[in-house]
């Protein structure tokens, strides 16, 4: 039987221990990845708490229910305002979580939950001008990605 030699013995060790190394790099850069999204999702859900928050801070409390309710009464200027306002900060949540999903930093399935809630929005005739406005700050995917809104729902 051949003796195998100390040297080819080291470099053995030597190349297990550089790929031992590499998966556990790997293994932590998967750690830090799923970390990094749940701090995204964390800071999306505050954002959205701070919107829905917002609708209490009133002189005359709404619910958020009632927002997205389609009977929305916007003939009061305050709660137009505040819908308005809610509504364009919805549109920085969305754009961002464009962003996310274009990356791939969102689950399929979670993303297509965001877009019902957008479409949503955008069909909303009592924000239209909002919506138009917000959007044409943000990406052309997204608009095009949401096309126009049914024109006949708003007469």
């Amino acid at each position: 039987m051949k003796k195998i030699n100390l040297d080819t013995w080291i470099q053995l060790i030597g190349m297990l221990s550089v790929v031992a190394g590499l998966i556990f790099v790997g293994i932590e850069m998967r750690q830090t990845q799923q970390v990094a999204l749940a701090a995204q999702q964390q800071q999306r859900a505050s954002a959205l708490l701070d919107i829905i928050g917002s609708f209490s801070e009133t002189d005359s409390p709404i619910s958020w229910l009632d927002f997205v309710s389609e009977n929305f009464d916007v003939s009061d200027e305050k709660n137009k305002a505040l819908g308005e306002n809610a509504a364009y900060q919805l549109w920085m949540v969305y754009e961002n979580d464009h962003l996310q999903y274009e990356l791939g930093l969102m689950d399929e399935e979670i993303w297509l939950s965001k877009l019902a809630a957008m479409r949503y929005l955008f069909n909303r005739c009592e924000f239209q001008a909002v919506n138009e406005r917000a959007l044409t700050f943000s990406s052309a995917k997204l608009t095009m990605l949401l096309g126009r809104p049914d024109d006949n729902k708003c007469d």
